[in-house]
């Protein structure tokens, strides 16, 4: 990438997205002189502890091994979701996709359309993908050198301690560390970010800023008068309770809901169980164990939403419990003047699919990119806007339909969400190709939408939930798919890996 001009470049905030932005933008232009200001007083609010796999690849593009980096933040791997008791009774596993889904996926398309027009075939995707396999065996999904296929996968891990490793990398490219307090921001006569007033008066100028000020969005927001479009009309979650346990040992009674790996079991994958307004996560690190429930203030008290998490985990009123408010939505637009927002003063979509960390990722990467290509002008600030806009309502929509999708019908709030009929036309779209039997595949494309989530992701959120006919209207007829084959192909991989605690120790070692 080009180097720019010896520009200042100020990040307000650090945590995952102030540090996350200040390492990219350090390592595409080392000529620019990057400062971060970082209140000392300010928690990192961390709901989620988890990521898409595009962490994977930041953190491979920054050149930080993961042995250097997961011991430290007490980091595990993530082969994807297992969500329970969305669709009723029963649960499915949403897979990060990986190479050898070549070999299924295919044949899961051709299964879940088949079942749409009426065959009876199995059509669950547990049956169909690697990760499934690999998370129902708690095997880590990292190949050994005679493995033919790359394995996709995400990390859990503590946020706080990531932001630490981000933070020392940062400094270590030349990035200015400022543990200071922000009292105001400074515009210019023509209405551009001019400075970061500290709180003694001292005034941190700069050329382009970052804002990562949370959900107060300093500069972007309050400075700027950015505008802040809500999602509230078709998410309703907006709040959130967290109870870490201990992280259970092998042989002492494990005081979490039973896992699908057994007992003492490291999982490899995060577990999202609906409950009565919301869902509760599961997030296993290797220090402790990440518990949370996001539900609908409108339908269920604070309190009332802590009593049933510590009846879920079992826990007792001891344990501390945090509460956070959620500010779901996103700002009109993330690049403003001289300004781009990032983390939750860019915009928050609950962590039901872990995308925090990816999107601030994407608008970082995508405005380093936009800006050299202007000549580092404001010349495509509209376009990336528009793509960053886009990526949002991408996200939102695969979101909304999980809840949208839901056949609980057991309380208020699952009702509301079923009947809710502010969706987008591409969600209207894509719900009315797949419960006519068209082919959701095609309608992706036509739309572009499968650059936010691929038809394997949509067809596994339909299958999951068992939107198909119902099985008495079901016809017997000859499967084309060889399904012994495939499990023959998944379970000879599975084999293969090695079991997650095993592959998280030998990172620690010399």
């Amino acid at each position: 990438m080009t180097d720019a001009p010896p520009l200042r470049i100020v990040v307000l905030g650090g945590g995952t997205a102030g540090w996350t932005a200040a390492c990219l933008i350090a390592k595409a232009w080392p000529r620019a002189r990057v400062t971060v200001v970082e209140s000392p007083a300010v928690g990192i609010v961390g709901v989620g502890e988890g990521s898409t796999p595009q962490m994977r690849d930041l953190f491979r593009g920054l050149g930080i091994a993961e042995g250097d980096w997961m011991p430290a933040a007490d980091a595990t791997y993530k082969a994807g979701i297992r969500f329970d008791g969305w669709g009723g009774e029963g649960s499915y596993f949403h897979p990060f996709p990986s190479a050898i889904d070549r070999h299924t996926q295919a044949q899961f398309h051709h299964n879940t359309l088949a079942r749409r027009r009426g065959a009876d075939v199995d059509a669950h995707p547990d049956r169909f993908f690697l990760t499934a396999r690999i998370a129902a065996d708690a095997r880590a999904p990292v190949t050994p050198a005679t493995f033919p296929f790359d394995i996709g996968y995400g990390y859990h891990f503590d946020a706080h301690k990531v932001g630490q490793v981000l933070r020392d990398h940062a400094v270590g490219l030349g990035v200015v560390h400022l543990s200071r307090h922000v009292a105001s921001i400074a515009l210019a006569d023509d209405g551009d970010v001019a400075a970061l007033v500290l709180d003694d008066g001292e005034r941190v100028a700069g050329d382009l800023f970052m804002d990562a000020s949370g959900f107060r969005s300093l500069i972007a927001q309050q400075a700027l008068g950015v505008r802040f479009r809500p999602f509230a009309e078709n998410l309703f979650c907006d709040s959130a309770v967290t109870i870490p346990t201990p992280r259970p040992h092998p042989s002492a009674a494990s005081p979490l809901p039973p896992s699908p790996t057994g007992r003492g079991k490291l999982e490899v994958h995060t577990t999202a169980t609906a409950l009565s307004n919301g869902w509760a996560w599961r997030i296993p690190l290797t220090s402790r164990t990440g518990n949370g429930y996001v539900y609908s203030s409108a339908h269920i008290s604070p309190d009332a939403a802590e009593t049933e998490l510590r009846r879920h985990l079992n826990v007792v009123d001891d344990v501390p419990a945090r509460h956070l408010s959620m500010k779901v939505g996103r700002v009109e637009t993330t690049w403003t003047r001289n300004c781009v927002a990032i983390g939750l003063a860019q915009g928050f979509i609950e962590p039901l699919e872990a995308t925090a960390l990816h999107l601030t990722q994407v608008a970082v990467e995508g405005f380093v990119e936009s800006y050299a290509a202007g000549g580092f002008t404001p010349a495509h600030r509209d376009a990336f806007n528009a793509r960053i806009a886009r990526r949002y309502e991408g996200v939102r929509d695969y979101i909304v339909a999980h809840y949208r999708l839901n056949r609980r019908g057991d309380t208020d709030f699952w009702r509301d969400n079923a009947a809710n009929e502010r969706l987008s036309d591409d969600l209207k779209a894509i719900m009315t190709a797949w419960f006519t039997g068209g082919d959701v595949a095609v309608l992706l494309g036509q739309r572009d939408l499968a650059r936010y989530y691929s038809p394997m992701s949509w067809e596994v959120l339909f299958a999951g939930y068992g939107t198909f006919p119902d099985p008495g209207r079901l016809r017997a007829t000859a499967d084309a798919v060889d399904l012994p084959g495939i499990d023959r192909l998944l379970d000879g991989c599975v084999l293969n890996l090695p079991d997650h605690a095993d592959a998280l120790s030998a990172l620690r070692s010399p």
